[in-house]
């Protein structure tokens, strides 16, 4: 891809990326917590699912009784729930000005399909990028942690969190080698650390990003 994308000039858009179990749950809450006790207006959202359409959408890519699908329908259902989402939760909160925290995003779908499902990352990106109008956060957070540890944290397992070890080694270096390309825009994290330890190494790359935002409060 060779666009450099485009960035909201309205709000924050943090990001969290990374593998099976490393926490990102965890850390968005933890982050959206503080921005709120500082006065910002958040929105806390994920991929896929966090719309009417997306739901739908969520059922059919994880729901292990779904069964194989065509790598190539796999990646028009998620760049389908990505389109529905930055329409109409996204874009609407930066505009207003408010943060924006997403549990996955482009990224997912450039590591899982892409590097996971081996699917040709030059046509993938592009449609990856069309469906989200490439807009881009300014910070992608990735949470690195050992598939094995992971996935060992799951007593059952959606359709792609049971996929092979090798699969989700390749989604693990996938995460690595887009934050090394851009780490103006990325921070990666051993997910190994404690809540609080990661928490704080997220904050203080979010704080200087809040001038943007209409909140009231300051870090």
């Amino acid at each position: 891809m060779t666009s450099p994308g485009r960035f909201s000039d309205h709000g924050v858009f943090v990001c969290f990326e990374g593998g099976e179990g490393a926490g990102k749950s965890t850390q968005s809450r933890a982050l959206a917590d503080w921005l709120e006790s500082l006065g910002h207006a958040v929105t806390r959202t994920f991929e896929p699912g966090d719309t009417a359409v997306g739901r739908r959408l969520r059922e059919i890519v994880l729901d292990p009784a779904t069964g194989d699908l065509s790598n190539r329908t796999e990646v028009l259902l998620y760049a389908a729930d990505k389109a529905e989402h930055v329409d109409t939760v996204v874009l609407p909160a930066l505009d207003a000005g408010g943060v924006v925290i997403t549990d996955r995003y482009v990224d997912s779908t450039l590591a899982y399909q892409g590097a996971g499902r081996q699917v040709d990352t030059g046509e993938l990106e592009w449609i990856a990028r069309w469906a989200t109008s490439d807009l881009r956060p300014h910070l992608t957070v990735v949470l690195d942690l050992a598939p094995v540890e992971g996935l060992g944290r799951f007593e059952e397992r959606d359709r792609i969190e049971g996929q092979s070890l090798e699969f989700h080694q390749r989604v693990r270096d996938s995460f690595l080698a887009l934050a090394a390309a851009d780490p103006a825009h990325y921070l990666v994290l051993d997910a190994r650390g404690s809540i609080e330890e990661v928490a704080a190494a997220i904050r203080e790359r979010v704080a200087p990003l809040l001038e943007r935002t209409t909140g009231a409060g300051t870090p």
